[in-house]
């Protein structure tokens, strides 16, 4: 344990002052973490899709983007006994309080407490952490990893193993992880059966190797990026299809190729259309969506009736249903043991001063993860 108290670090952070408009690396200051937050030493970061679609909406500005991350625990707030200096940590953008009725009731990873956090604000204060020459710079998710160091609540940190590459775990803090999820805990995707994806990816074809894993017979992939198509037979997909080269609705196509349509569909994209396309592909009887993506535009869906009267189901996914702190440490642990993949997903590792090149990838579509590496 410390025995002087934090005070306030400078440090680099990529700071975003509109939307769209490139990140601007700046001298910030961050606050010691308050009672129950942590302060942590960010180590590697990757780009998500969720990244680039709140920097490119009107959303709140200055901003400092990036929750998908792992990082060294600098110094800890009042009455935090779980962590100490040194502790390897990813942080999450949902936490667990282990205390509210969603936390209890072993039927959810929502926590009431620490929640999606939209306000570009901490949980506990309603303020924040950043500044830069007296201005407050708003925080991203909760966790805001496009900084050298960061303050995040503690329920808002998995302690992780020192043995774990913390430049590859951090993809399990958002977007692998959330599509190993998608299929194993909210699907529970069974041996033998037909699983449908849309979006090739990285939390589609996370989606994939889950499936793969659980001995999906067939795995067909949906994306009009073909150098996605072309790239995701290496994470279990077995066919794809293009819907710019189809000459009917993509949901015929899947019923057609698979006799009344897939036993599992997933939307990956975080397109409300999609959604509706993805229900329209799963069978009669039996057949389950799961919606994963977050949409740029259009939050309202609509889909007829008749595709629920015929007994198919539509879920939510958030986070693949993992909750954290419980569950984090042993998808680290399958990854150590080599029983699942991530490495793979890495298409590129970029310094801290490249940020910009990783936004520019991700728009192009010529990305899967970019891993930003701090400063030593």
């Amino acid at each position: 344990m410390a025995t002087s108290t934090p005070q306030v670090i400078t440090c680099k952070a990529a700071v975003a002052w509109g939307a769209g408009e490139p990140l601007v690396m700046e001298e910030v200051e961050v606050s010691p973490p308050q009672p129950m937050e942590i302060r942590i030493k960010v180590v590697s970061t990757s780009l998500c899709r969720s990244d680039l679609s709140a920097w490119e909406s009107h959303a709140i500005f200055p901003r400092i983007f990036g929750h998908e991350a792992s990082g060294i625990v600098e110094s800890v707030g009042l009455g935090v006994t779980e962590f100490k200096e040194g502790d390897h940590v990813l942080t999450v953008f949902i936490g667990e309080c282990m205390t509210c009725k969603q936390c209890t009731s072993g039927k959810s990873n929502i926590c009431q407490v620490l929640g999606l956090e939209r306000r570009g604000l901490m949980h506990s204060d309603q303020k924040t952490r950043f500044s830069v020459k007296g201005k407050p710079v708003y925080h991203y998710c909760a966790v805001s990893s496009f900084s050298e160091y960061t303050v995040i609540h503690s329920g808002c940190a998995v302690k992780v193993s020192p043995h774990a590459p913390l430049e590859k775990i951090c993809l399990l803090s958002c977007g692998v992880a959330a599509g190993l999820g998608a299929a194993w805990n909210v699907a529970d995707v069974s041996k033998g059966s037909t699983v449908v994806i849309f979006g090739l990816g990285t939390v589609g074809l996370s989606v994939a190797q889950a499936s793969k894993l659980r001995g999906a017979s067939r795995i067909i992939g949906v994306d009009n990026n073909p150098q996605k198509c072309e790239n995701a037979k290496a994470f279990g997909v077995t066919e794809v299809v293009d819907p710019n080269s189809c000459e009917e609705p993509v949901a015929q196509v899947i019923k057609r190729i698979t006799d009344g349509g897939a036993d599992f569909s997933f939307e990956c994209v975080g397109d409300t259309d999609m959604i509706t396309t993805a229900l329209q592909s799963c069978c009669d009887g039996w057949g389950l969506t799961v919606t994963l993506g977050v949409p740029k535009v259009k939050p309202v869906m609509s889909a007829h009736y008749g595709l629920l009267l015929m007994g198919r189901t539509l879920k939510g996914s958030l986070f693949g249903g993992w909750k954290p702190k419980s569950d984090l440490p042993s998808l680290v642990e399958k990854y150590v043991n080599k029983e699942i993949q991530i490495d793979d997903y890495i298409t590129h590792n970029l310094p801290f001063d490249d940020i910009n090149k990783a936004f520019n990838l991700m728009k192009e579509g010529k990305c899967l993860r970019c891993v930003i590496h701090m400063p030593r």
